[in-house]
């Protein structure tokens, strides 16, 4: 990517994830419509075959979505390579044993790979002859393919069909961390696998790097056979690694030489985009090969796996020596993103494909740190996560960068390993000098600069530029006149931070103060010019001044600082709760190392070697490599195993001994601790099965689908407890294996403030290998009603500690967020948490307000109101507004569009939606009379314009006599009972919205969306 902006951006999951009635617990988002709306603001940064079938939809049932022309991943029902068990006549099991490797080359897999897609062709046949852009069978059964829209449709509906998902394209989401995380401390984990030596920390795993490709020659990636320096000799031939399977596969400016016994494998995959001829039209400077332009995948492959003491130089300026984390660890690039930074981006269908061949060539780490769903567990690459880890792979992916709000975070799949990011203890500071004697304290790497005149860009604004262009230094936003020879002050947003100080170089500045718009982390990038990055409350001082007649300036000097209180959660790494999992799933799972890590890069992109980068994309990684270490350490765990392992063994404190600011859902189990993760005592393992008991618990699966046993969401067998809807009282199961020597472990529990936590059986006495069941039983005393609060349940045995965090909410109900209904409407489940006189009340139903716009395509995809692409609506709320919802769906706009929406109140943003498609979805839930302005952005069209709809409800808080409620008389602490919904006589072809409001004793406790859509 660009600098050091790592750009995420959710999609929409399958549309063909619908059914009459949509109900899952409270703190839930309920999927519906075109499957899922993207809600977050982005800132940067029984089958055949013999085994359950994992799926968004059956095949033969009726489905209500509307379908458009494209490009489309068909999921079939048997089983993938990975995990099918057997059951087919003449077809045995392909499943790997527990510490095996799928074997592509044997027999008995060739066999059902060609069952597998002879079964996808007859498929397809059903629906003529559509082309085909992919096939998958290992760890996906599916193909990606060009369909009409009725193709689509018909396929939806076809048995032995799970699901139909559009093609979308997704985003990309150091010199002393070894240090930092104890790795290379005596006696630490480096060490304790042999040093860092020919055969030391990594040897013998193989880290796949799903991303942008690498830059072969960085020294990250050298040869590591015959290196002096570090003492290495001897030579190890790839296919010499158990179970590897993988190859070279030259291209452009790629030969076979390419590839050492350090970069064993490279592969490229680019049907998204039309296949090579597509990619270097849409991005002449790509290479059709493994080679990245784009420094992401370098950058995250030298994190993961990069040598060790790799010196890192940046013109004449020594930065240091740098690791990855695993430096012995051997790297498979799986190229799936093309252009650099947001110029370009990353296919599902060619995620799949990676996913699919790094399963297949033997891979025992995936780094996933591209963008995920938020809503969903079952999009097409989560799907394949799922089918990889029970072949033995562990998979670690970035949470996203759209926090500091709540429930932002990505990638929710309990099978993976989601990641925030944390700050370091190395920091580079700088100050700024202003001319009135005020200094204000940020980051910087650059040179010095003396006293110069200082001037806001906006005051700078090059003629007709539009004013919020110019306030965040986009390109072509400045005038050269008004900022020869000056210091321009830009504030943070939408575009790079490092293409901010470009634009300011370009136009003759001298140096750039770089400040926050509301808090967030301060980043020491490599600048065009110098800058310092300082925090959101400097600001209005900062425009203040800099607005005055005669004002000026001066830089420090960029110096490295050691030993700063470390780690805090980066202002931009993804927030929980996680909408998937009703709140039952505590998201993210672990913190790293995601601000300023310095590491490899494409020399094409950043005209440098190495470069400081920031986001959740440089976090994941670090936890990618510290798996491989384990995986080293004991080959014989299972991926959750290794996840346990790295969750449990955490930290929640800082270099000086004090709490990291925040709670779990900013850093989950806590910042990771490598050397303890190594012989974590107890581990919480987690097998196929109960992960689809799992969904089924959530409801994502449907019902014939499902194992005979379905589960509580909060029952999995995870490292973390979480109860999205504590209503009264509930009792989690959970089972721990004893990896250690035999002895006896003891509970104690740190409950969340208001409530009880009780562990039954208190102590546990295991043998080697041993495992033992155990409840947590947590119940509400005087915890407020509707918030989280947060505690642990630790096992200890005198010498080791083993953590989980608890998070969980109290509710006086436990309700469904949304229904979705279909006249003459339905019925849904809640459960009390108090006592006392219950009524349900119905708000609406409303009929939605259609706008029909023209969206035109904007070339720079960067939103900034009044720029282009920018269609303005403006709406007034009356007073008695309930909710307040506006909404894109795909199927109302005239193409395969990427539109935006954002929502301002005055000059000021209230909320937001970017997501990889057109279903885009903000609520304001009793939002402040007065008019609002909805900004709908083409981000990118398929055309020169776009023909939308936009559709917006305001839900009054009365009721509109077109819904009936019926509810239980009383509310009865742990019971359950049912609400009815009516929708009464309504106007055909329409979309309806309201709420029904929960009140006991006279007092509100919730309430529940319900969206209507009538034939």
């Amino acid at each position: 990517m660009r600098s050091s902006t790592s750009m995420y951006r959710s999609w929409s999951p399958s549309r063909a994830w619908r059914s009459t009635v949509s109900v899952v617990a409270a703190g839930a988002l309920v999927v519906l419509g075109a499957s899922g709306t993207a809600s977050a603001s982005v800132d940067e940064t029984a089958a055949p075959g013999g085994s359950t079938a994992v799926a968004g939809t059956s095949g033969g049932s009726p489905s209500d979505a509307a379908f458009t022309d494209g490009t489309y991943l068909v999921q079939l029902a048997e089983m993938p390579v990975a995990s099918y068990r057997g059951g087919t006549a003449g077809l045995r099991a392909t499943h790997p044993a527990a510490g095996r490797k799928i074997d592509p080359t044997s027999a008995i897999v060739t066999s059902y790979v060609g069952h597998l897609k002879r079964r996808q062709t007859e498929v397809l046949q059903t629906v003529g002859t559509p082309r085909v852009t992919g096939s998958y069978v290992y760890s996906y059964n599916g193909v990606a393919a060009v369909l009409t829209a009725a193709q689509a449709e018909e396929l939806s509906r076809t048995a032995g069909v799970l699901a139909v998902t559009k093609d979308v394209k997704l985003r990309r989401a150091t010199a002393s961390t070894p240090r930092f995380l104890g790795l290379d401390a005596p006696g630490g984990l480096w060490s304790q696998l042999g040093g860092t030596g020919l055969r030391g920390a990594g040897e013998g795993v193989v880290v796949g790097i799903v991303d942008s490709g690498i830059w072969p020659e960085n020294p990250s990636f050298d040869d590591r056979t015959g290196t002096s320096t570090t003492g290495k000799t001897g030579k190890l031939g790839p296919r010499q690694i158990p179970g590897w399977h993988g190859r070279c596969v030259p291209g452009e400016a790629w030969t076979a030489s390419q590839c050492s016994q350090k970069l064993i494998g490279a592969r490229w995959f680019s049907a998204g985009f039309g296949g090579d001829a597509g990619v270097k039209k849409s991005f002449p400077y790509e290479f059709a090969s493994a080679r990245g332009a784009d420094g992401h995948g370098s950058h995250t492959a030298g994190t993961a796996a990069g040598n060790v003491g790799v010196p890192a130089t940046i013109g004449s300026a020594s930065l240091g020596n740098i690791s990855g984390m695993a430096p012995n660890a051997r790297i498979a690039v799986y190229k799936t993103c093309w252009g650099i930074g947001t110029d370009g981006g990353c296919f599902t269908s060619d995620n799949v494909a990676a996913i699919d061949q790094a399963v297949a060539d033997g891979v025992d780490v995936i780094n996933y740190s591209i963008s995920g769903s938020t809503t969903s567990n079952l999009d097409p690459v989560e799907v394949a996560f799922l089918f990889a880890q029970d072949a033995g792979v562990f998979v670690a992916a970035s949470a996203g960068n759209s926090g500091p709000g709540e429930s932002t975070v990505a990638h929710n799949s309990p099978w993976l390993t989601t990641v925030a990011a944390g700050t370091h203890d190395r920091q580079y500071a700088a100050t700024v000098t202003l001319g009135n004697g005020t200094v204000l304290s940020g980051a910087g790497l650059g040179a010095a600069v003396p006293s110069s005149p200082l001037v806001t860009s906006t005051a700078a604004a090059a003629p007709g530029a539009v004013a919020d262009k110019a306030r965040l230094c986009l390109p072509g936003s400045l005038a050269r006149a008004a900022v020869a020879g000056k210091i321009v002050v830009c504030e943070r947003g939408i575009n790079a931070r490092t293409e901010k100080s470009d634009v300011v170089a370009a136009a003759g500045g001298v140096g750039m103060v770089l400040v926050n718009t509301s808090p967030n982390s301060l980043n020491a990038d490599l600048h065009a010019v110098p800058t310092v990055h300082v925090q959101s409350t400097d600001r209005s001082a900062l425009l203040a001044y800099a607005a005055t007649a005669g004002a000026t300036a001066s830089l420090s000097p960029g110096s490295q600082v050691t030993g700063a209180v470390a780690p805090d959660v980066a202002s931009f790494s993804s927030r929980g709760p996680a909408l998937t999992g009703s709140g039952d799933l505590l998201k993210p799972d672990v913190m790293a190392p995601g601000v300023d890590v310095l590491a490899a890069v494409s020399p094409v992109e950043a005209g440098r070697n190495f470069d400081f980068l920031s986001g959740t994309s440089m976090s994941s990684p670090h936890i990618a490599g510290i798996a491989a270490l384990l995986v080293q350490a004991h080959p014989d765990w299972t991926p959750m195993m290794i996840k346990s392992a790295i969750m449990t063994s955490a930290s929640q404190v800082r270099t000086n001994g004090t709490a990291i600011p925040g709670t779990p859902f900013a850093f989950g189990s806590g910042q990771v601790v490598p050397n303890s993760a190594v012989t974590p005592g107890l581990v919480y393992d987690v097998g196929f099965d109960q992960f689809l008991s799992y969904l089924c618990g959530t409801g994502e699966l449907r019902a014939s689908y499902c194992p005979s046993i379905t589960i509580d969401p909060s029952d999995l067998n995870q490292p973390s407890i979480a109860v999205g809807a504590l209503a009264g009282s509930q009792t989690v199961t959970r089972r721990v294996t004893n990896v250690g020597a035999a002895g006896t472990w003891t509970a104690s529990s740190v409950a969340p403030p208001g409530t009880t936590v009780s562990v039954k059986p208190a102590t546990l006495t295991l043998a080697a290998g041993a495992s033992a069941d155990f409840t947590v039983t947590m119940t509400r005393v005087d915890a407020a009603l509707g918030a989280y609060t947060f505690g642990s349940v630790t096992w200890a045995n005198g010498v080791q500690e083993v953590r989980s965090a608890v998070a969980v909410r109290p509710v006086a109900i436990a309700a469904p967020v949304e229904v979705a209904l279909t006249p003459p409407g339905g019925s849904y489940p809640v459960t009390f948490g108090v006592n006392g006189p219950f009524a349900a009340t119905p708000e609406g139903l409303v009929a939605a307000t259609r706008s029909d716009l023209t969206v035109p395509d904007d070339p720079e995809n960067s939103f900034a109101v009044g720029g282009p692409g920018v269609v303005a609506v403006p709406v007034t709320v009356p007073r008695g507004t309930s909710l307040a919802r506006f909404q894109l769906f795909d199927e109302d706009t005239d193409g395969d569009d990427d539109i935006d929406l954002y929502v301002y109140r005055g000059d000021r943003p209230v909320g937001s939606s970017g997501g990889g498609t057109s279903a885009e979805k903000v609520d304001l839930v009793a939002p402040a009379a007065g008019t609002y302005t909805v900004y709908v952005h083409g981000w990118q069209t398929d055309g020169p314009e776009a023909r939308a709809t936009l559709s917006s409800w305001l839900v009054p808080t009365t009721d509109t006599g077109t819904m009936t409620v019926t509810e239980p008389a009383a509310a009865v602490l742990g019971a359950t009972g049912t609400i009815s919904v009516g929708t009464g006589t309504l106007t055909a072809a329409t979309r309806y919205l309201g709420r029904v409001r929960y009140s006991v004793s006279g007092a509100a406790v919730g309430s529940t969306v319900v969206s209507v859509t009538t034939p």
